[in-house]
């Protein structure tokens, strides 16, 4: 469960405007962070001179080997070290929209799963 608006992150203690602020009520599979790293940096900054089979190659690579540990790494900005709660959150948010018929049910799948499986 989500809704809209600003409010302050209660973990990162900083002002998320137009996010969500996530219920309390989820399941115990939603507790933690994530470890993960975001595609779109890689391909940007790390690989930008890369494209086709190659540039996938690279990117499994880096998920692959990636430490166990991503905080403060530049390719993990924006999701790692925030609560999985909130980013799912923020994912529905991005998708519902905010018209005037209110918030409709967003399901998620598939969230879990890992770009190299």
């Amino acid at each position: 469960m989500y809704g809209d608006g600003a409010f302050k992150d209660p973990q990162g203690k900083i002002w998320e405007l137009a996010d969500p602020c996530v219920s309390p009520a989820f399941t115990d599979g939603l507790v933690g962070t994530p470890n993960e790293l975001k595609l779109k940096y890689l391909a940007d900054n790390d690989f930008k001179d890369l494209s086709g089979e190659e540039l996938k190659a690279a990117i499994s690579e880096s998920i692959k080997s990636k430490s166990d540990n991503l905080v403060g790494n530049m390719a993990s900005q924006g999701t790692t070290p925030r609560q999985l709660t909130d980013l799912i959150g923020s994912l529905c948010d991005l998708t519902s929209g905010s018209g005037d018929k209110g918030t409709p049910v967003v399901l998620v799948q598939g969230y879990f799963d890992n770009y190299t499986n």
